[in-house]
């Protein structure tokens, strides 16, 4: 069964090793073809010192993190992200979140977030359905990416199975 969610819950971190080919890996996958991401020459000319990820390969990472955490059952429904230090290649991206809300079936657009994150109130993850995830990701130059993911929870196998 699925444990139990609480509010205020930290996801363990996920340290990505940011090389060259993830870089170029990611702007290619998301037909991204800026110079910046591929070309270090053409990137030097325009004021950096590398190639830098693209805002779409961090999108994906943080969406993987999120569904590494919660199954591959779990369905993304809104990924919300701002970025900041670049990542360049040779660095370690170290994802974070925090569980800051949990809906429940019974109060679809209601949220638990007045619930204080050190209660023992517990949403039962068979009540939960969705999740809202407050995620940032830093390297070695800073704050690389802050921002919020709502996530529909997997149902508990009992739920599945008709329990």
């Amino acid at each position: 069964m699925t444990p139990p969610y609480r509010v205020g819950d930290e996801l363990p971190p996920l340290e990505i090793p940011v090389t060259r080919t993830l870089i170029v890996a990611g702007a290619i996958a998301s037909r991204d073809y800026q110079d910046v991401h591929h070309d270090a020459a053409s990137a030097r000319e325009k004021g950096s010192p590398d190639i830098f990820m693209n805002i779409l390969t961090t999108n994906g990472l943080v969406g993987r993190y999120i569904t590494d955490h919660f199954g591959p059952t779990a369905v993304l429904r809104k990924v919300a992200i701002r970025l900041g230090a670049p990542n360049y290649p040779g660095d370690v991206l170290r994802l974070t979140g925090r569980i800051t809300e949990l809906r429940t079936a019974d109060t679809s657009s209601a949220d638990t977030s007045s619930a204080d994150a050190s209660s023992d109130e517990v949403v039962d993850a068979v009540e939960a359905i969705e999740a809202v995830v407050q995620v940032t990701g830093g390297n070695g130059i800073g704050r690389h990416v802050t921002g919020t993911v709502a996530v529909t929870l997997p149902e508990p196998s009992a739920k599945r199975a008709g329990a």
